[in-house]
């Protein structure tokens, strides 16, 4: 087959990525669907540059995306990788062999400098995401102000300066994305949430 693709090891089928974005996940709409039970309904993109292919997690649940066998947010894909949605595992192929560093661990060195504040910003954004609770989605604005008692707009304007620093482009999912950013770059670490805290919503 001309041009990258993704085989699925469960069923072994081959899907092109002929599209510049691909999308990934459960739910009907879908470009690749994956039947598993661990595989959120839109859960990542495959997006094409030229003959190069990056992977993009899109949720923040616990079972994410890993490329052989690594958690990641955003990484170039190379020929022969094992891409897992959740528990759903698929090899890439057709694309081009040469030397390229995707690791996430060499982007470490990229991650911006941050004050103390924003920092707890972050910290409070992942939370739900990394503790042991359901809730995969990251706090919202609302939360973070309640979690640091402080007022909703200024945890907005942190949130639009960490934005910049991270260079999350504007769009939907904008806390998730941030938020997989920090994941991803070792900033936040999962911690256990304090019996307090357990609220009921």
């Amino acid at each position: 087959m001309d041009g990258p693709y993704l085989r699925v090891e469960e069923s072994g089928d081959i899907m092109p990525l002929n599209a510049e974005v691909t999308t990934v996940g459960r739910g009907n709409g879908a470009d690749i669907q994956l039947g598993d039970s661990s595989v959120s309904q839109l859960h990542a993109e495959l997006v094409r540059r030229g003959p190069y292919v990056y992977v993009v997690d899109l949720g923040l649940s616990r079972n994410g995306t890993r490329v052989n066998g690594r958690p990641i947010a955003r990484r170039v894909l190379d020929e022969g990788d094992i891409v897992s949605f959740g528990a759903a595992r698929c090899k890439t192929g057709g694309l081009p062999q040469e030397e390229i560093t995707p690791d996430v661990e060499l982007r470490r060195g990229a991650a911006p400098e941050l004050t103390r504040r924003e920092l707890d910003v972050l910290t409070s954004l992942c939370r739900p995401a990394l503790s042991d609770e359901a809730f995969v989605s990251p706090a919202t604005a609302r939360d973070i102000a309640e979690d640091l008692v402080v007022t909703e707009a200024a945890v907005k304007q942190h949130l639009l300066r960490l934005y910049q620093k991270f260079r999350v482009p504007e769009g939907a999912n904008r806390r998730t994305r941030l938020a997989n950013e920090v994941v991803a770059l070792g900033l936040v670490r999962p911690m256990p949430l304090p019996s307090h805290e357990y609220k009921a919503s």
